[in-house]
């Protein structure tokens, strides 16, 4: 679900352009749910290829990453391994409420109405296996290196961060924070205009990159204590205490240093608390040297044109972005802020 610790850390926006030089390790599940997400038809139905195939991912990855790759980020991309027990429950509640949002979505289509179909159809976004397998065979046709993480894809971004494999972690989630990832951008994949759900209105989305030291410095807090702050609020493993959002949340680990004294000036109670902590401190990690490759340019035409139909002008425009890339003009350092 995403921790929703924005309110609380220190950011600033960037062009993509100050990331050129640089080494991104992509939270993998998390951009492919957008390209499911975002990617589709007026309706709201995915782009499927003349066989009833999804494409919304392939497309993503080819088109979306080529604007990256163009302006001389090198990337990477984390895959989630298996989910740790304690998440069970979320994923369940993720389940229930795509098959609700199901129904929804095929009650608008019938009534006509696009806008509330284009919104329900998004909330029914589902990431099937061989979607994944598809993409893993495209960033190799692409020669960007992947990696499959034993748990958490955020955690191994982090790590890859920490180890310095790579210069940045992305994601949509603030997780990748809570995990260890001190150099961490968001919107990396989502910059450009964007319609505002049921709105006639368009905002302009940029990347921004937090400032995790910094974060610290102004909260006058350590990651741990962050991590206390989000179980209290509620993370992937715990649903967290009614009433505690960002800034009561902050206000409570300031005045009590942990979570147990919090929870007791509140009467409340957080089960596995120490198991939840540790699911952030100390979680598993693959060692990984992320090898970047020259594109396979006649593999990468026939996979996605003779095997998913694609347009094959502008899969070789795409191409091209490729094939040309290389790092330009100032690199961007996290001293710049």
């Amino acid at each position: 679900m995403g921790i929703q610790l924005g309110p609380l850390l220190e950011t600033r926006k960037i062009k993509v352009e100050e990331l050129s030089g640089q080494r991104v390790a992509i939270d993998g599940f998390n951009v492919l749910y957008q390209f499911l997400t975002s990617i589709r038809q007026a309706d709201g139905s995915l782009l499927t290829d003349p066989k009833g195939r999804v494409t919304s991912h392939l497309s993503g990855i080819l088109f979306r990453f080529s604007k990256l790759v163009e302006k001389g980020l090198k990337l990477c991309i984390v895959f989630d391994g298996k989910p740790p027990a304690l998440k069970k429950n979320l994923l369940e509640q993720r389940r229930r409420r795509k098959i609700k949002a199901q129904i929804e979505w095929e009650a608008a289509i019938e009534a006509g109405d696009t806008e509330t179909a284009r919104t329900k159809a998004q909330q029914t976004t589902r990431l099937e296996s061989h979607m994944i397998n598809e993409s893993k065979k495209l960033l190799d046709l692409l020669g960007i290196p992947w990696v499959d993480a034993p748990s958490e894809g955020e955690a191994q971004v982090a790590s890859l961060l920490n180890q310095g494999m790579v210069d940045y972690g992305a994601s949509q989630d603030f997780d990748t924070v809570l995990f260890g990832a001190s150099k961490f951008i968001r919107n990396l994949t989502l910059s450009g205009r964007r319609k505002l759900p049921k709105q006639q209105k368009w905002v302009e989305v940029s990347p921004e990159i937090i400032d995790l030291e910094m974060s610290f410095q102004k909260l006058e807090l350590n990651r741990e204590q962050l991590i206390d702050v989000a179980i209290l609020m509620g993370t992937d493993f715990n649903p967290g205490i009614d009433g505690v959002g960002p800034k009561r949340g902050l206000k409570l680990i300031q005045e009590f240093g942990k979570a147990e004294g919090a929870l007791e000036k509140l009467g409340k109670e957080i089960k596995n608390l120490d198991e939840i902590r540790s699911l952030f401190l100390e979680h598993p990690f693959v060692d990984f040297n992320p090898e970047w490759k020259t594109p396979n340019v006649e593999s990468t035409l026939s996979y996605l044109c003779d095997d998913f139909s694609f347009n094959k002008v502008r899969v070789e425009k795409a191409l091209e972005k490729y094939v040309d890339a290389k790092p330009r003009g100032r690199q961007f350092t996290l001293g710049d802020f």
